[in-house]
C-alpha cells in the first residue's frame, strides 16, 4: 500500500525562505559537474526527417530523427494521437538504461510497467521518445564529443526535442510534460531544470541525495554517459560535489514535480529522496506553490507499478489538460 506525501505538511521543519537560492545559481552549480549549457544550440535547424509511419488503434507512431548539436542527429519515436481535435498537450518520454532505448516507453517490449509513452498517447498526448546517446539506434562516441558530459549532451538533445514539439501544428507548446523511469527519471529532471517550457515533471526511481546514493559512493555517476567530472574534479565525494538533487528540485519551483520513490528501490535510497524533498521545500514555499511538490512512496522495488503510473498521468492531466 502506497503512502502519498504532499510536503506542505512539513513546512514547519524546513529552513527559512532566505535559504532557497535563485534558479540561475542552482543551474551554475549543476554546470560545474555537467559542463556548460551551449548558448546557441537552438539556432541549428531541426531538419525533422521521418523514415517510417505506422498506424495503430488510437495513434500513429513515426520513426524520426532530428538535428541536435553540430555533431549528430537524435533518433526518436513521435507518437501522435488520433481522434482528437485542436492542439494537444505533449510529453517528453525518456527511457531507462535498456538496450532497446526509446522502444520501451513506446511499448515495443514486454515490460508494460515502462510503457508510459504508449499509455500517454492513448490519453491524448503527443509523445516524443528519443534515444539517450549510446542506446537504441543512437550510436554515439562520447570520447569525440564536444560536450563535457553525456548528461549535458542528453539535456541539449531533449531541449531540441522540446523545440520540435513546439514546432508541430498539433501541439500546444505551452502544455509540455517530461516523464521517465530510472535513467529517464533523472534525465527528465536535469532537462526540466534547464528548460522552463516543461510545466510538469514526473520522475520514477530517478534520484536520491548523493550522500545516500550507495552510501555516498558516486562511481555510478561517473561514466562517459553521465558526469565524468564527478570523478576527475570531485573525487566521487558527495561532500565535494557542487550540487545535489535538492538544487535540481528547487530549480523547478513553482512548476509541478512528482517523484515516485519505491521504498524497496535498491538503486536510490528512499531516505535520500525524503531528504531532498525536505530541503527543496523552501523554494516552493517562497513561490507559494507547495502543493505542486509531491511524492509517492509505494511498497515496490525499482519499478513503475500500474497504480503509480495512473497517479502520474492524473498528476500531469491536472496541470496540462483544460
Amino acid at each position: 500500500m502506497f503512502r502519498q506525501t504532499i510536503f506542505a505538511l512539513f513546512a514547519v521543519t524546513c529552513v527559512c525562505l532566505a535559504d532557497a537560492p535563485d534558479r540561475p545559481t542552482l543551474l551554475k552549480r549543476m554546470e560545474l559537474a555537467m559542463g556548460p549549457l551551449p548558448a546557441d544550440f537552438h539556432k541549428k535547424p531541426l531538419d525533422l526527417q521521418a523514415s517510417r509511419e505506422e498506424k495503430f488503434d488510437g495513434y500513429v507512431r513515426k520513426t524520426i530523427t532530428y538535428a541536435s548539436s553540430e555533431e549528430d542527429r537524435v533518433p526518436a519515436y513521435l507518437l501522435v494521437p488520433t481522434g482528437f481535435t485542436g492542439k494537444r498537450p505533449a510529453a517528453l518520454c525518456l527511457h531507462q538504461t535498456t538496450s532497446i532505448g526509446k522502444g520501451e516507453p513506446a511499448g515495443l517490449n514486454k515490460d508494460a510497467n515502462k510503457h508510459y509513452a504508449l499509455e500517454l498517447v492513448k490519453r491524448g498526448y503527443v509523445c516524443l521518445v528519443p534515444d539517450y546517446p549510446s542506446f537504441g539506434d543512437y550510436k554515439y562516441d562520447f570520447k569525440k564529443s564536444t560536450f563535457s558530459s553525456g548528461t549535458m549532451k542528453a539535456i541539449v538533445n531533449n531541449m531540441r526535442g522540446i523545440d520540435l514539439l513546439q514546432s508541430l501544428p498539433e501541439v500546444d507548446g505551452q502544455r509540455i510534460a517530461a516523464i521517465g523511469h530510472s535513467l529517464g527519471g533523472h534525465n527528465a529532471m536535469f532537462t526540466a531544470a534547464f528548460d522552463e517550457r516543461i510545466k510538469a515533471i514526473v520522475s520514477c526511481c530517478g534520484f536520491c541525495s548523493f550522500h545516500k546514493y550507495y552510501g555516498g559512493n558516486l562511481k555510478g555517476w561517473t561514466s562517459d554517459r553521465y558526469m565524468p567530472r564527478i570523478a576527475t574534479e570531485y573525487k566521487n565525494d558527495p561532500k565535494k560535489m557542487p550540487f545535489d538533487f535538492t538544487d535540481v528540485v528547487a530549480s523547478f519551483a513553482p512548476r509541478a514535480f512528482l517523484a515516485v520513490a519505491p521504498v524497496k528501490d535498491n538503486n536510490f535510497a528512499v531516505d535520500g529522496v525524503r531528504d531532498v524533498f525536505k530541503a527543496a521545500l523552501p523554494a516552493y514555499e517562497q513561490r507559494k506553490a507547495i502543493e505542486e511538490l509531491q511524492a509517492r512512496y509505494p511498497e515496490a522495488e525499482h519499478d513503475f507499478p500500474p497504480a503509480e503510473r495512473k497517479a502520474a498521468y492524473e498528476f500531469i492531466d491536472k496541470r496540462l489538460k483544460p
